[in-house]
Protein backbone atom coordinates (compact mmCIF):
# COMPACT_ATOMS: atom_id res chain seq x y z
CA UNK A 1 0.00 0.00 0.00
CA UNK A 2 2.98 2.37 0.30
CA UNK A 3 2.82 3.09 -3.40
CA UNK A 4 -0.73 4.37 -2.90
CA UNK A 5 0.16 6.85 -0.18
CA UNK A 6 0.91 10.01 -2.13
CA UNK A 7 -1.82 9.79 -4.76
CA UNK A 8 -4.36 9.16 -2.03
CA UNK A 9 -3.24 12.34 -0.31
CA UNK A 10 -3.43 14.32 -3.56
CA UNK A 11 -6.88 13.00 -4.39
CA UNK A 12 -8.14 13.91 -0.93
CA UNK A 13 -6.72 17.38 -1.22
CA UNK A 14 -8.95 18.39 -4.07
CA UNK A 15 -12.21 17.98 -2.19
CA UNK A 16 -11.29 21.41 -1.66
CA UNK A 17 -0.19 21.91 23.59
CA UNK A 18 -0.58 23.24 26.59
CA UNK A 19 -3.68 22.32 28.59
CA UNK A 20 -6.84 23.38 26.80
CA UNK A 21 -7.35 26.39 29.04
CA UNK A 22 -4.01 27.90 28.06
CA UNK A 23 -3.67 30.55 25.35
CA UNK A 24 -0.70 30.73 23.00
CA UNK A 25 1.50 33.74 23.62
CA UNK A 26 0.99 34.97 20.08
CA UNK A 27 -2.72 35.56 20.69
CA UNK A 28 -2.01 38.20 23.33
CA UNK A 29 0.86 40.01 21.58
CA UNK A 30 0.14 43.71 21.08
CA UNK A 31 3.52 45.20 20.17
CA UNK A 32 3.90 46.53 16.63
CA UNK A 33 6.22 44.79 14.17
CA UNK A 34 9.94 45.47 14.13
CA UNK A 35 9.95 45.20 10.34
CA UNK A 36 8.33 46.85 7.34
CA UNK A 37 7.41 45.83 3.82
CA UNK A 38 10.51 45.29 1.71
CA UNK A 39 12.79 44.38 4.60
CA UNK A 40 14.94 41.28 4.08
CA UNK A 41 15.38 39.25 7.25
CA UNK A 42 18.55 37.21 7.63
CA UNK A 43 19.15 34.47 10.18
CA UNK A 44 20.74 36.88 12.65
CA UNK A 45 17.60 39.04 12.53
CA UNK A 46 14.96 36.38 13.17
CA UNK A 47 14.19 37.67 16.69
CA UNK A 48 12.28 40.44 14.90
CA UNK A 49 9.77 37.80 13.75
CA UNK A 50 9.13 36.16 17.13
CA UNK A 51 5.93 37.97 18.13
CA UNK A 52 4.31 37.30 14.76
CA UNK A 53 4.65 33.53 14.64
CA UNK A 54 2.80 30.78 16.51
CA UNK A 55 4.69 29.89 19.69
CA UNK A 56 5.08 26.33 18.45
CA UNK A 57 6.82 27.56 15.29
CA UNK A 58 9.16 29.84 17.20
CA UNK A 59 10.05 27.13 19.72
CA UNK A 60 11.04 24.87 16.80
CA UNK A 61 12.56 27.59 14.63
CA UNK A 62 15.57 25.49 13.59
CA UNK A 63 13.28 23.69 11.14
CA UNK A 64 12.09 26.98 9.67
CA UNK A 65 15.06 29.38 9.71
CA UNK A 66 18.70 28.84 8.80
CA UNK A 67 22.03 30.50 8.02
CA UNK A 68 21.93 32.03 4.56
CA UNK A 69 18.17 32.57 4.50
CA UNK A 70 16.73 35.75 2.98
CA UNK A 71 13.13 36.27 4.07
CA UNK A 72 11.47 39.16 2.28
CA UNK A 73 8.71 40.99 4.17
CA UNK A 74 5.76 41.31 1.84
CA UNK A 75 2.73 43.58 2.01
CA UNK A 76 0.80 44.16 5.24
CA UNK A 77 -2.78 42.97 4.70
CA UNK A 78 -2.72 42.87 0.91
CA UNK A 79 -6.14 42.42 -0.66
CA UNK A 80 -6.44 38.72 -1.55
CA UNK A 81 -10.22 38.75 -1.19
CA UNK A 82 -12.20 36.21 -3.26
CA UNK A 83 -13.96 36.73 -6.59
CA UNK A 84 -17.00 38.96 -6.78
CA UNK A 85 -19.41 36.06 -7.45
CA UNK A 86 -18.43 34.53 -4.10
CA UNK A 87 -18.90 37.84 -2.31
CA UNK A 88 -22.28 38.30 -3.99
CA UNK A 89 -23.42 34.80 -2.97
CA UNK A 90 -22.32 35.46 0.61
CA UNK A 91 -24.57 38.51 0.79
CA UNK A 92 -27.44 36.87 -1.08
CA UNK A 93 -27.61 33.94 1.35
CA UNK A 94 -26.49 35.78 4.50
CA UNK A 95 -28.27 34.33 7.51
CA UNK A 96 -29.58 31.27 5.67
CA UNK A 97 -27.03 28.64 6.78
CA UNK A 98 -27.60 27.14 10.23
CA UNK A 99 -25.80 24.77 12.56
CA UNK A 100 -27.50 21.44 13.22
CA UNK A 101 -26.73 18.58 15.63
CA UNK A 102 -23.03 17.74 16.09
CA UNK A 103 -22.07 21.05 14.47
CA UNK A 104 -23.52 19.90 11.14
CA UNK A 105 -24.37 22.37 8.38
CA UNK A 106 -27.96 23.00 7.27
CA UNK A 107 -29.60 25.22 4.62
CA UNK A 108 -26.33 26.20 2.96
CA UNK A 109 -26.37 27.15 -0.72
CA UNK A 110 -23.23 29.09 -1.68
CA UNK A 111 -20.79 31.80 -0.62
CA UNK A 112 -19.43 31.97 2.90
CA UNK A 113 -21.79 29.93 5.11
CA UNK A 114 -21.32 32.24 8.12
CA UNK A 115 -20.03 35.66 7.03
CA UNK A 116 -16.77 36.11 8.89
CA UNK A 117 -17.52 39.74 9.76
CA UNK A 118 -20.46 38.56 11.88
CA UNK A 119 -18.67 35.83 13.86
CA UNK A 120 -17.91 36.76 17.47
CA UNK A 121 -14.88 34.63 18.34
CA UNK A 122 -14.99 35.37 22.06
CA UNK A 123 -18.72 35.71 22.65
CA UNK A 124 -20.22 32.95 20.49
CA UNK A 125 -19.63 29.38 21.74
CA UNK A 126 -20.26 28.15 18.18
CA UNK A 127 -17.72 30.51 16.62
CA UNK A 128 -15.13 27.77 16.13
CA UNK A 129 -17.33 25.46 14.08
CA UNK A 130 -18.70 28.40 12.07
CA UNK A 131 -15.13 29.40 11.17
CA UNK A 132 -14.41 25.83 10.07
CA UNK A 133 -17.43 25.72 7.78
CA UNK A 134 -16.16 28.95 6.22
CA UNK A 135 -12.76 27.29 5.87
CA UNK A 136 -14.27 24.15 4.36
CA UNK A 137 -16.24 26.11 1.76
CA UNK A 138 -13.64 28.78 1.03
CA UNK A 139 -13.47 30.22 -2.47
CA UNK A 140 -11.95 27.93 -5.11
CA UNK A 141 -12.10 27.44 -8.89
CA UNK A 142 -14.62 25.07 -10.44
CA UNK A 143 -11.85 22.65 -11.39
CA UNK A 144 -8.10 22.43 -11.73
CA UNK A 145 -5.22 20.11 -12.47
CA UNK A 146 -1.59 20.40 -11.44
CA UNK A 147 1.68 18.51 -11.24
CA UNK A 148 2.94 17.24 -7.91
CA UNK A 149 6.21 16.11 -6.35
CA UNK A 150 6.26 14.48 -2.93
CA UNK A 151 9.54 14.15 -1.02
CA UNK A 152 10.55 12.44 2.21
CA UNK A 153 13.04 13.97 4.65
CA UNK A 154 14.84 12.56 7.67
CA UNK A 155 16.78 15.08 9.78
CA UNK A 156 17.96 16.99 6.74
CA UNK A 157 18.50 14.07 4.38
CA UNK A 158 16.18 13.58 1.42
CA UNK A 159 15.35 9.89 1.26
CA UNK A 160 15.40 7.99 -2.06
CA UNK A 161 11.63 7.74 -1.95
CA UNK A 162 9.42 10.11 -3.88
CA UNK A 163 6.26 10.33 -5.96
CA UNK A 164 5.42 12.59 -8.85
CA UNK A 165 2.52 12.88 -11.22
CA UNK A 166 -0.62 14.91 -11.77
CA UNK A 167 -3.60 15.60 -9.55
CA UNK A 168 -6.83 17.44 -10.06
CA UNK A 169 -10.47 17.71 -9.20
CA UNK A 170 -13.66 19.72 -9.23
CA UNK A 171 -16.03 21.36 -6.75
CA UNK A 172 -19.42 20.07 -7.82
CA UNK A 173 -21.80 21.79 -5.42
CA UNK A 174 -22.27 25.05 -3.50
CA UNK A 175 -20.88 26.96 -6.47
CA UNK A 176 -21.36 30.75 -6.54
CA UNK A 177 -21.56 31.26 -10.30
CA UNK A 178 -25.07 32.40 -11.37
CA UNK A 179 -25.57 29.43 -13.72
CA UNK A 180 -24.92 27.00 -10.84
CA UNK A 181 -27.10 28.98 -8.43
CA UNK A 182 -30.00 28.36 -10.80
CA UNK A 183 -29.61 24.69 -9.80
CA UNK A 184 -29.16 25.38 -6.10
CA UNK A 185 -25.39 25.77 -6.38
CA UNK A 186 -24.82 22.45 -8.14
CA UNK A 187 -22.56 22.20 -11.16
CA UNK A 188 -24.62 19.26 -12.40
CA UNK A 189 -28.37 19.04 -11.72
CA UNK A 190 -29.22 16.69 -8.83
CA UNK A 191 -25.60 16.38 -7.69
CA UNK A 192 -25.00 14.44 -4.42
CA UNK A 193 -21.26 15.08 -4.20
CA UNK A 194 -19.49 18.21 -3.00
CA UNK A 195 -16.21 17.43 -4.70
CA UNK A 196 -14.17 14.89 -6.60
CA UNK A 197 -10.39 14.54 -6.60
CA UNK A 198 -8.07 12.38 -8.65
CA UNK A 199 -4.40 11.63 -9.17
CA UNK A 200 -2.14 9.72 -11.53
CA UNK A 201 1.40 8.69 -10.62
CA UNK A 202 4.11 8.98 -13.27
CA UNK A 203 7.11 8.11 -11.10
CA UNK A 204 8.93 6.23 -9.71
CA UNK A 205 8.78 3.32 -12.12
CA UNK A 206 7.27 0.81 -9.69
CA UNK A 207 4.33 3.16 -8.97
CA UNK A 208 3.79 4.46 -12.50
CA UNK A 209 0.18 4.56 -13.78
CA UNK A 210 -1.44 4.12 -10.38
CA UNK A 211 -4.62 6.21 -10.57
CA UNK A 212 -7.08 7.24 -7.89
CA UNK A 213 -10.43 8.95 -7.66
CA UNK A 214 -12.12 10.12 -4.45
CA UNK A 215 -15.70 11.30 -3.97
CA UNK A 216 -16.83 13.46 -1.08
CA UNK A 217 -20.57 13.64 -0.54
CA UNK A 218 -23.00 16.31 0.58
CA UNK A 219 -24.05 13.91 3.35
CA UNK A 220 -20.64 14.36 5.01
CA UNK A 221 -21.98 17.72 6.27
CA UNK A 222 -24.77 15.98 8.20
CA UNK A 223 -24.84 14.88 11.88
CA UNK A 224 -22.56 11.99 12.75
CA UNK A 225 -25.28 9.34 12.62
CA UNK A 226 -26.10 10.30 9.02
CA UNK A 227 -22.68 11.32 7.73
CA UNK A 228 -21.27 9.46 4.73
CA UNK A 229 -17.56 8.77 4.43
CA UNK A 230 -15.62 9.39 1.24
CA UNK A 231 -15.37 6.73 -1.44
CA UNK A 232 -12.03 6.07 -3.13
CA UNK A 233 -11.18 3.87 -6.10
CA UNK A 234 -7.67 2.94 -7.22
CA UNK A 235 -6.45 1.50 -10.49
CA UNK A 236 -3.61 -0.95 -9.83
CA UNK A 237 -1.58 -1.50 -13.04
CA UNK A 238 -0.12 -4.83 -11.94
CA UNK A 239 -3.65 -6.19 -11.46
CA UNK A 240 -5.15 -4.28 -14.38
CA UNK A 241 -8.24 -3.65 -12.33
CA UNK A 242 -9.93 -1.02 -10.20
CA UNK A 243 -10.25 -1.66 -6.50
CA UNK A 244 -12.39 0.22 -4.04
CA UNK A 245 -10.59 1.12 -0.85
CA UNK A 246 -11.84 2.45 2.45
CA UNK A 247 -10.96 5.95 3.58
CA UNK A 248 -13.04 5.74 6.75
CA UNK A 249 -9.86 5.73 8.84
CA UNK A 250 -8.74 9.13 7.65
CA UNK A 251 -6.67 9.71 10.78
CA UNK A 252 -4.27 6.79 10.21
CA UNK A 253 -0.75 7.75 9.20
CA UNK A 254 -0.23 7.08 5.51
CA UNK A 255 2.46 4.47 5.15
CA UNK A 256 5.94 5.93 5.16
CA UNK A 257 4.81 9.51 5.81
CA UNK A 258 4.03 11.88 8.66
CA UNK A 259 0.78 12.94 6.97
CA UNK A 260 -2.70 11.62 7.55
CA UNK A 261 -5.42 12.16 4.96
CA UNK A 262 -6.96 14.81 7.20
CA UNK A 263 -3.69 16.76 7.52
CA UNK A 264 -3.65 18.04 3.95
CA UNK A 265 -4.24 21.83 3.91
CA UNK A 266 -3.97 21.56 7.74
CA UNK A 267 -7.50 20.11 7.83
CA UNK A 268 -9.16 18.07 5.12
CA UNK A 269 -11.55 16.09 7.30
CA UNK A 270 -15.24 16.01 8.11
CA UNK A 271 -16.15 19.00 10.30
CA UNK A 272 -18.84 17.39 12.55
CA UNK A 273 -16.39 14.69 13.68
CA UNK A 274 -14.66 17.30 15.86
CA UNK A 275 -15.40 19.94 18.46
CA UNK A 276 -14.11 23.40 17.56
CA UNK A 277 -13.06 26.31 19.75
CA UNK A 278 -12.24 29.80 18.53
CA UNK A 279 -9.17 30.90 20.51
CA UNK A 280 -8.77 34.42 19.14
CA UNK A 281 -7.42 36.62 16.37
CA UNK A 282 -3.75 37.42 15.85
CA UNK A 283 -1.41 39.25 13.46
CA UNK A 284 0.81 36.62 11.91
CA UNK A 285 3.58 36.31 9.30
CA UNK A 286 3.20 33.59 6.70
CA UNK A 287 4.01 32.81 3.05
CA UNK A 288 1.09 34.16 0.97
CA UNK A 289 2.51 34.85 -2.49
CA UNK A 290 5.66 32.94 -3.35
CA UNK A 291 8.45 34.55 -5.32
CA UNK A 292 10.44 31.32 -5.85
CA UNK A 293 9.78 28.46 -8.25
CA UNK A 294 9.07 24.94 -7.06
CA UNK A 295 7.99 21.80 -8.88
CA UNK A 296 7.29 21.48 -11.82
CA UNK A 297 9.20 24.64 -12.77
CA UNK A 298 12.24 23.81 -10.66
CA UNK A 299 13.03 20.41 -9.21
CA UNK A 300 15.39 20.55 -6.27
CA UNK A 301 14.75 24.13 -5.13
CA UNK A 302 16.60 24.97 -1.90
CA UNK A 303 14.21 24.54 1.03
CA UNK A 304 16.83 24.82 3.74
CA UNK A 305 18.99 22.25 5.54
CA UNK A 306 15.98 20.21 6.68
CA UNK A 307 14.33 20.45 3.25
CA UNK A 308 11.19 21.80 4.90
CA UNK A 309 11.67 25.58 5.01
CA UNK A 310 10.15 28.49 3.06
CA UNK A 311 12.42 31.03 4.78
CA UNK A 312 14.02 32.28 1.56
CA UNK A 313 10.74 33.53 0.18
CA UNK A 314 8.23 36.34 0.69
CA UNK A 315 6.08 36.40 3.85
CA UNK A 316 3.09 38.71 4.37
CA UNK A 317 1.67 40.08 7.61
CA UNK A 318 -1.91 38.82 7.93
CA UNK A 319 -4.93 38.80 10.21
CA UNK A 320 -5.49 35.22 11.31
CA UNK A 321 -8.10 33.30 13.27
CA UNK A 322 -6.78 30.74 15.71
CA UNK A 323 -9.06 27.72 16.19
CA UNK A 324 -8.65 24.51 18.15
CA UNK A 325 -9.76 21.10 16.88
CA UNK A 326 -10.70 18.52 19.53
CA UNK A 327 -11.56 15.03 18.22
CA UNK A 328 -14.86 13.50 19.32
CA UNK A 329 -13.39 10.05 18.72
CA UNK A 330 -11.36 8.93 21.74
CA UNK A 331 -9.19 6.73 19.49
CA UNK A 332 -7.96 9.70 17.47
CA UNK A 333 -4.14 10.00 17.48
CA UNK A 334 -4.34 13.73 18.24
CA UNK A 335 -5.37 15.17 21.59
CA UNK A 336 -5.99 18.41 19.73
CA UNK A 337 -4.75 20.46 16.84
CA UNK A 338 -4.44 24.25 16.68
CA UNK A 339 -4.98 25.82 13.26
CA UNK A 340 -4.24 29.40 12.17
CA UNK A 341 -6.45 30.48 9.26
CA UNK A 342 -6.12 33.62 7.17
CA UNK A 343 -9.19 35.72 7.97
CA UNK A 344 -9.66 37.15 4.48
CA UNK A 345 -9.00 34.12 2.25
CA UNK A 346 -9.80 31.38 4.82
CA UNK A 347 -6.68 29.59 3.60
CA UNK A 348 -4.54 27.66 6.13
CA UNK A 349 -1.40 29.31 7.47
CA UNK A 350 -0.11 26.93 10.16
CA UNK A 351 -1.25 24.08 12.34
CA UNK A 352 0.19 22.36 15.39
CA UNK A 353 -0.92 18.83 16.31
CA UNK A 354 -0.51 17.45 19.83
CA UNK A 355 -0.39 13.77 20.73
CA UNK A 356 -2.49 12.11 23.43
CA UNK A 357 0.15 13.06 26.04
CA UNK A 358 -0.48 16.69 25.01
CA UNK A 359 3.06 16.96 23.67
CA UNK A 360 3.69 18.78 20.40
CA UNK A 361 3.95 16.23 17.63
CA UNK A 362 3.60 17.83 14.18
CA UNK A 363 3.77 21.26 12.59
CA UNK A 364 2.19 21.94 9.21
CA UNK A 365 2.48 25.05 7.09
CA UNK A 366 1.82 26.10 3.54
CA UNK A 367 3.18 28.20 0.72
CA UNK A 368 0.76 29.99 -1.60
CA UNK A 369 0.58 31.77 -4.91
CA UNK A 370 -1.73 34.66 -5.84
CA UNK A 371 -3.70 34.12 -9.04
CA UNK A 372 -3.26 37.72 -10.14
CA UNK A 373 0.55 37.72 -9.93
CA UNK A 374 2.17 36.78 -13.24
CA UNK A 375 5.71 37.70 -12.21
CA UNK A 376 6.89 34.15 -11.45
CA UNK A 377 6.11 32.21 -14.64
CA UNK A 378 3.90 34.54 -16.64
CA UNK A 379 0.19 33.95 -17.10
CA UNK A 380 -0.70 30.86 -15.11
CA UNK A 381 -4.23 31.22 -13.76
CA UNK A 382 -6.97 31.55 -16.36
CA UNK A 383 -10.44 33.01 -15.78
CA UNK A 384 -13.46 30.81 -16.43
CA UNK A 385 -17.04 31.31 -17.51
CA UNK A 386 -18.77 33.94 -15.31
CA UNK A 387 -15.52 34.69 -13.43
CA UNK A 388 -13.32 37.17 -15.27
CA UNK A 389 -10.99 37.65 -12.29
CA UNK A 390 -10.37 34.37 -10.38
CA UNK A 391 -8.85 35.97 -7.24
CA UNK A 392 -7.55 32.72 -5.74
CA UNK A 393 -4.68 32.58 -3.26
CA UNK A 394 -3.79 29.00 -4.12
CA UNK A 395 -1.87 26.68 -1.81
CA UNK A 396 1.13 25.42 -3.80
CA UNK A 397 2.96 23.42 -1.15
CA UNK A 398 2.13 21.56 2.05
CA UNK A 399 4.96 20.83 4.47
CA UNK A 400 4.71 18.71 7.60
CA UNK A 401 7.37 18.49 10.30
CA UNK A 402 7.45 15.78 12.95
CA UNK A 403 9.20 17.65 15.75
CA UNK A 404 9.58 14.45 17.81
CA UNK A 405 11.59 12.57 15.17
CA UNK A 406 13.02 15.31 12.93
CA UNK A 407 11.36 13.76 9.88
CA UNK A 408 8.95 15.40 7.48
CA UNK A 409 7.35 15.52 4.06
CA UNK A 410 6.91 18.22 1.45
CA UNK A 411 4.31 18.21 -1.33
CA UNK A 412 4.95 20.68 -4.15
CA UNK A 413 2.42 21.72 -6.81
CA UNK A 414 3.48 25.21 -7.88
CA UNK A 415 1.19 25.13 -10.92
CA UNK A 416 -1.90 24.40 -8.79
CA UNK A 417 -5.15 25.38 -10.47
CA UNK A 418 -3.29 27.03 -13.29
CA UNK A 419 -5.03 24.76 -15.76
CA UNK A 420 -8.75 23.99 -15.75
CA UNK A 421 -10.11 20.52 -16.45
CA UNK A 422 -12.22 22.17 -19.14
CA UNK A 423 -15.94 22.39 -19.82
CA UNK A 424 -18.65 20.37 -18.09
CA UNK A 425 -18.32 17.46 -20.49
CA UNK A 426 -14.61 17.14 -19.75
CA UNK A 427 -15.22 17.42 -16.02
CA UNK A 428 -17.77 14.61 -16.26
CA UNK A 429 -15.22 12.40 -17.99
CA UNK A 430 -12.52 13.19 -15.43
CA UNK A 431 -14.70 12.36 -12.42
CA UNK A 432 -16.08 9.12 -13.92
CA UNK A 433 -14.70 6.01 -12.20
CA UNK A 434 -14.64 4.32 -15.61
CA UNK A 435 -11.84 6.70 -16.62
CA UNK A 436 -9.43 4.75 -14.43
CA UNK A 437 -9.36 1.82 -16.83
CA UNK A 438 -10.55 3.34 -20.06
CA UNK A 439 -7.94 2.93 -22.78
CA UNK A 440 -5.64 0.80 -20.66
Amino acid sequence: MRALALPLVVAAGWLAAPPLAALAADDTATAGPAFKEGDVISFKDIDRLKNFLPKEVWDNRDFFFYEGMALEIGPFERDYSPAQVYKDATEKYRGQAKLGPDGSLENYTAGQPFPIDAIDCKGDPDAGVKVMWDFHYRWAPVSGVSSFYYSYWDRGEELPLYYEGTGGGAQLSHRSEPSSLADGGDLFRGENRTGVGGAEVTGPFDARNIMLLTYRYKDSDKPLSQARNDDTWVYVPTLRRVRRISTAQRTDAISGTDFTLDDLFSFNGIVPQYDWKCIGEVDILAPMNTKVKGYPYVKGQNFGPYGLSFASDRWDLRKAIHVRMIPKNSDHPYHHKDIWIDKQTMQPLYSAAYDQKQELWKLIYHNKRWSGDDSLTGKWFEPWEEVAEPRVDAVVSDTIINVQTGTGNRIEFWDASGKSLGNKARIRRYIDVGRLTRGR
